[in-house]
């Protein structure tokens, strides 16, 4: 019999989102990482793109998601050593190496830290700083104890004991040995990330040159937690660079040392460093160079056009000499510019964006689980198949199957997921264990009570706003019983602490002035059930997205505003009541809207996890647009495996597919959605679901330039895909054909990438040449877009004498008609020439463009999109695959262009999001929901139009003889939006947790000084 549990290999970003997406479905989850915490590289970045959010503060929730979860198990100092066993039940031996302090009796006090005598390195800061040898890997780190690095005079000379005797919980074991640890599981996902490449021998001076650095360790010194708390310094004076080089391509796209794959992230994160940089340092002047600038992501070229608007340059060229002037320690950069001549420039500080290469455990992890790895010493993957390793029941995802950005490797953290769940489905529930609530103090009729804990953020509040100064002012507010400050207050040792306080001095309100609700507002309500306290007596203020980060050049003033911020928090705080979590069965059943690729992937992985699935499909046909691809550029035969999925998702007997059919009307919330739709012969049928995943797809544009449409020979990409693949060979009397990449995106009208096109491009050339080799085939291109592995058949094509011809897109190749024959005229950027190009066949990348139905079917599901019309997600870095609107999942061409194997990864991704919500027998809904007041509403239905669920109707009933009018409030369906409230005249109607007189004594405490 299968085992109902997991193990997850690497506690990064994409372990950490596999852990929780399983641990949520139902199963128990070991969490294998082999350093002294979870968090990964993600954890070393300071901010992340396009969003500039803070890298921690949107990744620390999720690492407190896996503390608290009893069904996670977190192994820290541990690594996978022998695997036994087949897919279903693996024996795993793991070895478990010393952290020289007991975790169960740790509480983290910190003295042993401060009295350590040692100081070393410290290797979360890249070596730019020193720590303390018995020290905690960062502030937020989970597990929340500190360990002994092995450098430890103890551990090499046996000198020195300080830190056991210190310790007054006798946690410090110095004499702790390595030990074995044997677990059963039933499938396994490997997430252990990437290193970042070496350039120590690399011609930029590395190593030599002390103001040469990697892009990493500019990270550090960006990040407020960082050696410097995010003062831009350069390491030979510590001063402030006022030039800053970027120089793109250091350890990737190289085939003189086997690199030859593209790290599909540096292009972005320098633009990003450079962007933060200029942020940070007003007259700081950031220059990148770059080959081909690949901002290919959703929202990317937006980012990288934001970028030039604040002053970052970017300069096409690779660096030919870097020398070090001897008295300044300035780096003197010598490049060739576009007309061909050489210069040199010098800069303060130069950073290189160095490559991702796997990670170094990555050749022993595939001896012991007998997988293979690529040519580049990734993990290599099934066809169409993205998180299949090459043995059954290993699973794999991230950086570890091939660069990528953290979306991706979420996306295929979540894929991975609902791999393993489909495969040991039947086990489910099976290893979990239950938490018993702890029992609630009853505050209802006692004075408040009020703790205020004021986060420092690292710098990211502090560095502005006089957080001491703040505290100290809040101590003498009414009510206020115990107020302070802390490094970071969504760190575990601090919830640990807010526990403490609640329980020492009989608190019975929490507000905690730090970052925003929207990602931590649930940490702290967590710690408030833990403490026995009502969740909903919790309010925060935001001091740093409202405050300390748009007054940053105005400290004192900041300081005053974060005041008075925190007092109307107080004053809501004062007026806050317990409220209720409320439960719902939810419907275990799923509602996909759209049968192309994504839709039927995440069909049939919801069907093979046991859920019921209804497919929707407006077209006589499944399939989707991927039935005009006939091979990938990998070369894998696409209409085969299209074949074969439409077969098992028609076949399953869960799965109900209804063709011919349109949305029409949703209703109600997550856990109980009724969706109309409308058949064929226009009979309306009702579908209950717990979820509805979004899967429509997108359309390919049709151009009006370049003569589409009215000359025969010009056709568009996906239109020469479908010639390629006829029987006869229609292009055998072609002499030259030209591409021109870039039709109607990357422009003002639509300023994104199409992501696929370029490959698409490059795909359709080889098989060109393939059938004729002697046809000449030219590509009219910005950039090429080949990231990641795709970068190999780039080079392939050059190879095989595909001319790959550069244009600006100020002044985008013109076409010209003459009789039968097409003559491609554009301005060759290098050679600043006019180049000439007969054509016997003009074809057109054109965009991909959103869905018709997209912005209809948003307003029916009440779900936004972006400016360009794709459905946009929750988060774009850690909720790529869902809605803010809770329930309602997103996969494919509907979210943004990508290609094939990426729309499957979404698509399974979406499935696994999708089941933590179906395989749970009561979901929570909205606590904080609309009540009326029955003796003020007098029943004029204002409100229930204007709600946006539903959730609202009108009703009369016999009150003291005569008819009373009113509304009720459907409380399964409220959101606690206020909307209504907004539009009552009479205050008739008021949301639990934020009624009037809460809002006015908000008003009132900002007026009062």
């Amino acid at each position: 019999m299968a085992i109902g549990a997991v193990m997850v290999v690497g506690g990064g970003i994409s372990g950490i989102q596999a852990a929780l997406d399983l641990a949520s479905s139902g199963f128990k989850v070991y969490l294998v990482e082999k350093g002294p915490a979870i968090g990964g590289k993600m954890a070393q970045l300071d901010k992340t793109f396009p969003t500039n959010d803070c890298s921690m503060c949107i990744l620390s929730p999720k690492f407190l998601e896996c503390e608290r979860n009893p069904n996670i198990e977190i192994l820290t100092f541990t690594q996978v050593v022998k695997v036994e066993g087949k897919a279903g039940r693996f024996n795993i031996h793991l070895l478990k190496k010393p952290r020289y302090i007991d975790e169960e009796l740790c509480n983290n006090c910190g003295l042993c830290m401060e009295y350590c005598i040692l100081k070393i390195p410290d290797a979360y800061n890249l070596n730019l700083s020193t720590t303390h040898c018995l020290h905690m890997h960062f502030p937020q780190a989970i597990p929340a104890q500190p360990f002994i690095d092995p450098k430890c005079l103890f551990l090499t000379l046996t000198e020195c004991r300080i830190c056991p005797t210190l310790c007054l919980r006798k946690a410090i074991n110095l004499h702790q040995k390595e030990r074995m640890l044997e677990v059963e599981v039933g499938a396994v996902i490997l997430a252990p990330g990437y290193e970042i490449f070496d350039p120590i021998n690399n011609q930029y001076g590395y190593g030599r040159f002390e103001n040469v650095i990697t892009s990493l360790e500019f990270e550090r010194i960006l990040s407020a937690s960082g050696p410097s708390n995010g003062q831009i310094y350069r390491p030979s004076d510590r001063k402030e660079p006022q030039k800053i080089a970027w120089i793109q391509c250091v350890g990737s796209r190289d085939l003189s040392i086997g690199r030859g794959y593209c790290s599909s992230v540096c292009c972005m994160y320098a633009t990003k460093q450079a962007f933060i940089a200029k942020g940070h340092l007003k007259h700081m002047q950031p220059t990148i160079f770059y080959m081909d600038l690949r901002a290919y992501g959703k929202d990317f070229h937006k980012y990288y056009e934001l970028a030039k608007t604040h002053g970052v340059r970017y300069i096409r060229t690779k660096v030919a000499s870097i020398n070090e002037m001897k008295n300044s320690k300035n780096l003197r950069l010598g490049y060739i510019l576009e007309d061909e001549r050489f210069t040199e420039e010098e800069f303060d500080l130069v950073v290189l964006s160095v490559g991702l290469s796997p990670s170094k455990e990555l050749w022993d992890l595939s001896r012991r689980f007998s997988i293979r790895l690529n040519e580049y010493k990734f993990i290599e993957t099934l066809p169409l198949s993205p998180v299949s390793t090459t043995r059954t029941g290993i699973y794999a995802c991230g950086v570890a199957t091939g660069p990528k950005d953290i979306p991706k490797s979420v996306i295929e953290a979540s894929a991975a997921a609902s791999q393993a769940a489909a495969l040991i489905s039947s086990t489910r529930f099976t290893q979990i264990k239950k938490v018993e609530a702890i029992p609630e103090t009853d505050v209802r009729d006692k004075e408040p009570r009020i703790g205020v804990f004021i986060c420092n953020c690292g710098a990211n509040i502090a560095s502005v706003v006089d957080v001491k100064e703040v505290a100290s002012y809040i101590q003498t507010l009414p009510n206020v019983i115990y107020a302070t400050d802390s490094l970071f207050a969504c760190s575990q040792d601090n919830q640990e602490i807010i526990k403490e306080k609640i329980k020492e001095y009989h608190l019975n309100r929490i507000v905690v002035a730090g970052c925003t609700p929207r990602t931590h507002a649930s940490i702290f309500q967590q710690t408030l059930e833990q403490a026995g306290l009502n969740p909903f007596l919790f309010e925060m203020a935001n001091i740093r997205e409202h405050c300390s980060w748009v007054h940053q050049n105005y400290p004192a003033r900041a300081t005053e505003k974060a005041k008075d911020l925190v007092r109307m928090a107080l004053a809501n705080s004062r007026l806050l009541e317990p409220l209720d979590r409320r439960y719902i069965k939810p419907r275990h059943s799923g509602l996909i809207i759209g049968g192309g690729l994504a839709g039927l992937v995440s069909a049939l992985n919801l069907a093979e996890q046991g859920f019921e699935v209804h497919l929707v499909e407006k077209t006589d046909k499944l399939g989707g647009r991927a039935k005009g691809m006939y091979h990938t550029l990998e070369g894998f035969d696409m209409q085969n495996y299209l074949k074969r999925l439409i077969n098992k998702v028609i076949k399953h007997p869960a799965i109900h597919v209804y063709t011919h059919a349109t949305v029409k009307k949703v209703s109600g919330s997550v856990g109980n959605f009724k969706t109309q739709i409308e058949l064929k012969d226009w009979e309306i049928k009702e579908i209950g679901s717990g979820i509805i995943i979004v899967a429509t797809g997108a359309q390919e544009l049709k151009p009006k330039e370049y003569h589409y449409g009215q000359n025969p020979n010009v056709l568009t990409l996906w239109d020469l895909e479908d010639v390629l693949n006829r029987e006869d060979n229609p292009l055998s009397q072609v002499k030259n054909l030209v591409i021109i990449q870039c039709v109607g995106s990357r422009n003002k009208e639509r300023p994104y990438c199409s992501q696929d096109c370029c490959s698409q491009a490059i795909k359709c050339a080889l098989r060109i040449k393939e059938l004729s080799p002697e046809v000449n085939i030219f590509i009219l291109y910005q950039d090429i877009m080949t990231y990641g592995f795709k970068e190999d058949y780039y080079f392939r094509a050059a190879k095989a004498n595909v001319t790959f011809i550069r244009y600006n897109p100020d002044h985008p190749p013109q076409v010209f008609e003459s009789g039968s024959k097409i003559t491609v005229v554009s301005l060759e950027p290098v050679l600043n020439e006019t180049i000439r190009l007969e054509a016997d066949i003009l074809v057109l990348s054109t965009a991909i463009i959103p869905g018709e139905d997209n912005k209809p079917l948003a307003q029916t599901l009440k779900v936004p999109l972006n400016r360009e019309g794709f459905f946009a997600e929750a988060h774009v870095k850690l909720r790529p695959v869902e809605f803010a609107t809770e329930g309602i999942f997103l996969a494919g061409l509907a979210h943004y262009p990508k290609p094939v194997e990426e729309i499957i990864s979404q698509a399974q991704a979406a499935a696994a999001r999708a089941a933590t919500v179906l395989s749970k027998e009561c979901i929570e809904i909205e606590a904080a929901v609309s009540e009326v007041i029955d003796d003020v509403c007098d029943g004029c239905g204002y409100c229930a139009p204007t709600c946006p669920f539903e959730a609202i109707t009108l009703l009369e009933y016999i009150k003291n003889g005569e008819i009373k009018r009113t509304v009720d409030v459907n409380e399964s369906r409220c959101k606690g939006c206020g909307i209504c409230m907004a539009t009552c005249p009479k205050r008739g109607i008021y949301i639990k947790d934020f009624r009037m007189h809460q809002f006015e004594a908000m008003i009132e405490a900002l007026l009062t000084d």
